[in-house]
């Protein structure tokens, strides 16, 4: 129960919400993060362990697991948007083939973007290009992600 409390802690005040505690026991869970001093900290986990006790954990822990899962899909389209963006600066039209390839469509606005970043005279414009592509290979990844997740 303990690990299960110190994991509300850490939540952001939109995603405790979203798991529908007990009135004490959302409570006990944001004043912890408020709390600075070791012990008193210390004594209010032990406060929300208590009350955990007497809550339902397997609510709690799904929520838990699916925010992990959230964050873990984040992290990867985020990484997998900043190799793309490299492999479409580095090698042009060739990575643009493959990453049309990798989303399984040719609708994309990442070509107008590498045209931009090739014509860009300053590297203030470069990077504002180099910017750019990566919002699009983002929500590109992401729409895909997505509806990969919908058709499972």
């Amino acid at each position: 129960f303990r690990e299960l409390g110190e994991q509300l802690i850490e939540l952001t005040a939109e995603q405790l919400e979203g798991i529908g505690l007990d009135d004490r026991l959302r409570d006990a869970v944001v004043s912890a993060r408020s709390i600075k001093a070791h012990g008193a900290l210390r004594r209010q986990k032990q406060l929300i362990g208590k009350l955990m006790r007497k809550a339902d954990p397997e609510p709690i822990r799904r929520t838990l697991d699916a925010l992990q899962r959230d964050d873990r899909v984040a992290r990867r389209i985020f990484h997998d948007a900043e190799r793309w963006r490299s492999r479409l600066l580095d090698e042009g039209d060739g990575a643009l083939a493959d990453y049309l390839q990798f989303l399984g469509h040719e609708e994309t606005s990442v070509d107008e973007s590498l045209r931009a970043h090739r014509r860009a005279g300053s590297d203030k414009s470069r990077k504002t290009a180099a910017r750019q592509i990566f919002r699009h290979v983002y929500d590109d990844i992401e729409r895909k992600v997505q509806k990969e997740a919908d058709s499972i």
